[in-house]
């Protein structure tokens, strides 16, 4: 027999069952792991780990077993495509469940989820510090955005859409650091956002690698566009004149009438080269294998706050944010995809996805500007021949996600050299296992 609790609190829209729990623990003074062992069951017989148990939740709760498992993504039946949603929980807008009382509501949001559009909210990517989300009034552009990113779901589905837009990001990050080529140039536009967004002088309390995604926003959405799109992928993979055409595009789109595709330091002419004639990468990880029966949602650690507080410091140096855009693990399913060479460290993953591979050599250009002086230039990226791979020969709209038993085994992460550093003063500081002193025998 459970006892029902006596404040009626009803869980938040796609809130996960660890949040919600948490926060009926909150409410009524009780410990946690009291009422999680209450509401839950063993995951097996003999197993430790529990999961909520839709029955005594509306027992405890008294809101109908229904209502529950519409709100509660862990308990909805049947269960959701786990690769449409975000692997981590995050809070939402702060204003649709703020009669949600109790504390912190953290809900599982679907990977096209970036903005409240009623509220004007940025929500971004999840940040595991849980910053304050910016309020979007003087960046209209950005709720646009939103709006064109339904529409490219609705249109090409969730396995392009969601490959697509985290391509443009990469790419946006990729050209931020590169510098402005002209007056036209989409990086002035990131430079304006990221003023209103992280005021100059106030990076130590209004930075986050989640405001930097929202200052690209809107080009990473115009470029997901033609990179969804089967026909402009086809393209892509086709011949030179194809090619031309989709550069063009992408050119048009980032502000940069004379761009032509070099053979290094150039997503676009990487992605063209590698990934254009390839099936849409799918997320690493999925929400339902990683943290599906946890009372309590994963905290940031001591690692987190440094590589934060290390980002804001170079970013008030700097005032772009393309490399900590690159290294941040949303971007990890199109930096190191399925098809990626094997990488000691992740910043050489980042650094190949700039560069081609066998179209044409790597190598630079002496080019005259005076008659004494010559300017080394980067080689024109073009591939002759067209991809060679028959998917897109075949490949219809709207795109499927590549399942796992398709796929090859990934390639995990790399660790980057700070992670690698972190990892062995860990290993250092574990205490070692004591043995028993051998005794000295005597003659």
């Amino acid at each position: 027999m459970h006892s029902r609790l006596p404040i009626a609190v009803p869980p938040a829209h796609h809130e996960t069952a660890g949040s919600y729990v948490q926060r009926l623990a909150t409410l009524h003074g009780l410990p946690l792991p009291e009422l999680w062992e209450q509401v839950s069951h063993p995951r097996r017989p003999g197993s430790t780990s529990r999961l909520v148990a839709l029955d005594r939740l509306a027992a405890v709760t008294g809101h109908p077993a229904s209502r529950l498992a519409r709100a509660v993504i862990d308990l909805r039946r049947p269960e959701p495509d786990w690769l449409a949603y975000r692997h981590t929980p995050q809070p939402g807008c702060p204003r649709c469940t703020a009669r949600h009382r109790g504390g912190i509501r953290l809900q599982l949001l679907a990977h096209h989820h970036y903005v409240c559009t009623r509220h004007q909210l940025w929500i971004g990517p999840p940040d595991p510090l849980f910053h304050r989300p910016p309020h979007l009034a003087d960046l209209p552009e950005i709720v646009v955005a939103q709006r064109a990113h339904l529409r490219l779901l609705h249109r090409h589905g969730p396995a392009a859409t969601y490959d697509a837009v985290l391509t443009g990001f990469l790419i946006c990050a990729h050209r931020w650091d590169a510098g402005p080529t002209g007056d036209t140039d989409v990086w002035h536009s990131w430079t304006r956002r990221t003023d209103l967004l992280i005021p100059p002088g106030t990076e130590g309390d209004t930075f986050s690698a989640s405001r930097l995604f929202a200052a690209t926003y809107p080009e990473a959405v115009k470029i997901a566009a033609p990179i969804a799109s089967l026909h402009w992928r086809r393209l892509a993979g086709g011949n030179p004149a194809g090619q031309r055409r989709f550069a063009a595009e992408i050119a048009h789109r980032l502000g940069h009438p004379d761009y032509h595709p070099k053979v290094s330091q150039d997503p676009i002419a990487h992605w063209i080269d590698q990934d254009c004639w390839r099936p849409p990468s799918a997320p690493t990880h999925t929400y339902r294998g990683s943290r599906y029966d946890r009372a309590r949602a994963p905290k940031a650690d001591a690692g987190a706050h440094d590589r934060h507080d290390r980002s804001a410091r170079w970013f008030s140096w700097k005032r772009t944010g393309g490399k900590t855009m690159l290294f941040h693990r949303t971007l990890a399913p199109v930096v190191i995809r399925d098809w990626s060479p094997h990488l000691e460290l992740f910043v050489g993953a980042v650094e190949a996805t700039a560069s081609s591979g066998w179209a044409t050599p790597d190598v630079e250009l002496l080019t005259p500007t005076t008659p004494s002086t010559y300017l080394p230039q980067i080689a024109d990226y073009i591939r002759r021949d067209p991809a060679p791979s028959d998917y897109l020969r075949t490949a219809t709209t709207p795109l499927p996600w590549d399942q796992p038993e398709n796929r090859p085994t990934r390639l995990s992460r790399p660790l980057s050299r700070s992670e690698r550093d972190r990892q062995r003063r860990s290993k250092a500081r574990r205490p070692q296992p004591q043995t028993a002193p051998a005794y000295k025998k005597w003659p």
